[in-house]
C-alpha cells in the first residue's frame, strides 16, 4: 500500500482507527463514534506534531503488535498497557523516533483501558462523512486484522522526545468522585432517588462497551416510570432505565434515547469513566455548569499550550 507505515502483526482486542468523531450527522441517525478518551488522543497527536484531531490507533486492554515499514515518530497516550519497542519498555505520554523494521508491542494493562498510538502524519485511511473513526456496528471501517497495512501522512521527524509533564498525566485509578450536572430529567426522580444517586457507589459491569458504561448498585427511584419520549443524549448522559441501574453513554451512543436522564458527566471527567475497568466502584458528585465550563476551558488552554 502506498504510504504504508505500519504492518499489523497481531490485532489485539478490538483495535480500531479513531479521531474526534463523525459530527453533524446525528439528525440522520448516525452516531458520532470517535476516541473514548479524547484528551489522550489529542495529546498523543500533539506530541508527534499532528493536528490534535488527527486519526490515531485506539487499543483496548490487550494491545496489538505492529511492525514499522518506514521511519516515523510515535507516541502512546492514555492507558498504560506496558508498551515496548523492540522489547525495550517505553514511556507513555512521550514521543519516540522509530526506525523501519522495529516492532511495537504491548503487555500487561497497568492503568486504564484505552491506549492511543499516534503516528506522525496521522493515519490516513478513507474518510466517511468527514471522519476516519471506526463504527463497526454501522459498517464504517472495521477492527484491525493481521496483515493490515496502515497508511500515514508525511512524518515530522523532529517531534521525537517530547513528553507531557508528569503532573499533567491523568491518574485513571484516582478515587475522586465523578462530577456531573444534574438533569435534564431530574424531576422524573424522587428526592430519595436523587439522594441515592449522589451518595451511593456503583460498580462498573462487564456489559460495558464503547456505547456506554453500565453500572450496578442501589436502584435509583423514579417518580412515575423510566420511559420518556425519545430525546437527545450526549457524551456522558446518564440514563436510568426501569431497573434503576444507571448507564453512562459514551462514544458509540445512539443520537436519542427513551430513558430518563438523571445527569451528565462533565467533559473533564469523561476519560475517567471510559478508562475504568469492570469491577471498579465509582460515585457521583453534582457541580454547577460554571464549574464544568471552567474545567473545560482549562483543558482547552492546556492543549493549546502543548502545541509548539
Amino acid at each position: 500500500m502506498e504510504n504504508a507505515t505500519i504492518e499489523v502483526m497481531k490485532p489485539g482486542l478490538s483495535t480500531s482507527i479513531q479521531d474526534l468523531g463523525r459530527t453533524g450527522y446525528q439528525q440522520y441517525g448516525m452516531v458520532v463514534a470517535g476516541a473514548m478518551d479524547m484528551f489522550a488522543l489529542q495529546v498523543a497527536n500533539i506530541l508527534v506534531g499532528n493536528k490534535h484531531g488527527a486519526a490515531a490507533i485506539e487499543a483496548v486492554l490487550m494491545g496489538p503488535e505492529f511492525r514499522f515499514v518506514k521511519d516515523t515518530v510515535i507516541a502512546v497516550c492514555g492507558a498504560n498497557l506496558s508498551p515496548t519497542l523492540d522489547d525495550e519498555p517505553i514511556q507513555t505520554w512521550k514521543s519516540y523516533r522509530v526506525q523501519k523494521g522495529q516492532t511495537l508491542k504491548f503487555g500487561k494493562p497497568m492503568d486504564g483501558a484505552y491506549a492511543y498510538i499516534a503516528v506522525s502524519g496521522g493515519i490516513t485511511t478513507t474518510k466517511v462523512m468527514g471522519s476516519r473513526s471506526t463504527y463497526a456496528k454501522g459498517g464504517i471501517g472495521n477492527y484491525l486484522s493481521k496483515g493490515d497495512l496502515l497508511p500515514t501522512g508525511d512524518p515530522n521527524m523532529k517531534r521525537s522526545g517530547r513528553s507531557l509533564h508528569p503532573d499533567l498525566i491523568p491518574n485513571y485509578n484516582a478515587p475522586n468522585k465523578i462530577r456531573v450536572i444534574l438533569g435534564p430529567d431530574e424531576d422524573a426522580f424522587t428526592k430519595e432517588g436523587i439522594h441515592t444517586f449522589l451518595t451511593k457507589s456503583y460498580k462498573i459491569t462487564t456489559q460495558s462497551d464503547r456505547m456506554g458504561t453500565r453500572l450496578e448498585g442501589p436502584p435509583i427511584e423514579h417518580v412515575d416510570g423510566a420511559d420518556i419520549i425519545s430525546d437527545a443524549v450526549f457524551p456522558g448522559t446518564i440514563q436510568v432505565p426501569a431497573n434503576g441501574q444507571p448507564i453512562v453513554l459514551l462514544a458509540d451512543r445512539q443520537p436519542t434515547g427513551g430513558y430518563t436522564r438523571i445527569a451528565t458527566v462533565i467533559t473533564e471527567d469523561l476519560p475517567r469513566i471510559a478508562q475504568s475497568l469492570p469491577g471498579k466502584e465509582i460515585a457521583f458528585e453534582a457541580v454547577s455548569l460554571n464549574v464544568a465550563q471552567e474545567l473545560l476551558h482549562r483543558r482547552q488552554q492546556l492543549l493549546r499550550l502543548l502545541i509548539p
